[in-house]
């Protein structure tokens, strides 16, 4: 061991950390590389459907998962975040690196504000708190025609971004490295002290109050880094898709999968939403591909009635079980 390690505990909270972010860039880079063998340009769109999923249910587990307060509103803040990068697009030319720090910038803040008014409410009226939240938002989106209003709004995308090969393995290059940065965040507060107050708070709030948790500061932090997550996934679905409305963007898929993918593959734990994410995804893309997209949702009906009967705590709980 180092004098370094010995003398400054970050140095070793760094060492500790390293072979996640070396594995992680070493997944990346192997997805990248397969699909790029694979020389299949839908490929690239399949990959930027799964990873958004995934940035956007490991965002949800923060405040979800760790902390046990159930966000019913994670499409108004995925859109919120897609309705940003408009915005900044229409009003100062930003393209969409500088439009998706803009939107972290806006749906955290959007985070902290929500949390410092709903999170003195606790259970179920939280959660039909945060739903209000979307439909507020949705409304504000529908009536608001700078950004396209009920009629959308459409992106014109270039055919290639040098050095990219295409406009595909770009979109899809952009959104593996935010699935890397926010899996990584996530695991960084489940391990660190934040994530072990929330862990206290969704055991028992009131103890964790009682020995002197933090537990007001904790949720803020938390409202404020989901929110921030789940804007970013969102930033780059205008881009994406070329063509975006208030319905699309405030779809009840979001939703939906936000809270079913920690489920299935163990909420609470950094893994657990990467697993369920990939999972759910996959099936969903391969069920628009062969059959249609109208049965996604009713494939995460199936999954989620079977999961909370057969593994209540997810994939990951099940395993660990046994």
């Amino acid at each position: 061991m180092s004098a370094t390690t010995l003398t400054d505990p970050r140095g070793a909270d760094r060492i500790r950390h390293l072979p996640f972010w070396l594995g992680a860039v070493g997944v990346a880079l192997a997805v990248f590389l397969a699909l790029r063998l694979i020389g299949n340009e839908y490929g690239y769109y399949a990959g930027y459907f799964v990873l958004q999923y995934v940035v956007l249910a490991s965002a949800w587990n923060i405040l979800g998962g760790y902390a046990g307060y159930v966000n019913f509103g994670a499409a108004g803040f995925l859109a919120a975040g897609a309705y940003t990068a408009i915005f900044v697009r229409k009003a100062f030319g930003f393209d969409l690196i500088p439009g998706i720090l803009c939107a972290a910038v806006v749906t955290g803040l959007l985070g902290l504000g929500t949390g410092y008014l709903t999170l003195r409410l606790r259970g179920v009226y939280f959660s039909i708190a945060t739903l209000c939240l979307a439909v507020v938002l949705q409304t504000l989106v529908v009536n608001w025609d700078y950004v396209g209003g009920s009629r959308g709004a459409y992106v014109i995308r270039p055919m290639t971004i040098p050095p990219f090969a295409s406009y595909g393995e770009y979109i899809f290059l952009v959104m593996l490295a935010l699935a890397v940065i926010t899996v990584g965040i996530a695991r960084t507060v489940e391990v660190s002290r934040l994530g072990r107050g929330l862990q206290a708070i969704r055991d028992n709030e009131r103890a964790a109050e009682a020995v002197g948790v933090p537990t007001l500061r904790l949720k803020l932090m938390a409202t404020a880094l989901c929110g921030a997550l789940m804007g970013v996934a969102g930033a780059p679905l205008p881009y994406y898709s070329g063509y975006l409305n208030p319905d699309a963007a405030f779809s009840l898929a979001f939703a939906v999968n936000a809270i079913a993918m920690p489920l299935i593959g163990g909420a609470g734990t950094w893994a657990g939403p990467v697993i369920g994410a990939v999972l759910l995804a996959s099936l969903q893309q391969a069920a628009t591909v062969t059959i249609s997209s109208a049965l996604n949702l009713w494939i995460v009906g199936w999954i989620l009635v079977i999961f909370v009967t057969i593994a209540p705590r997810g994939i990951l709980g099940w395993f660990g079980k046994r």
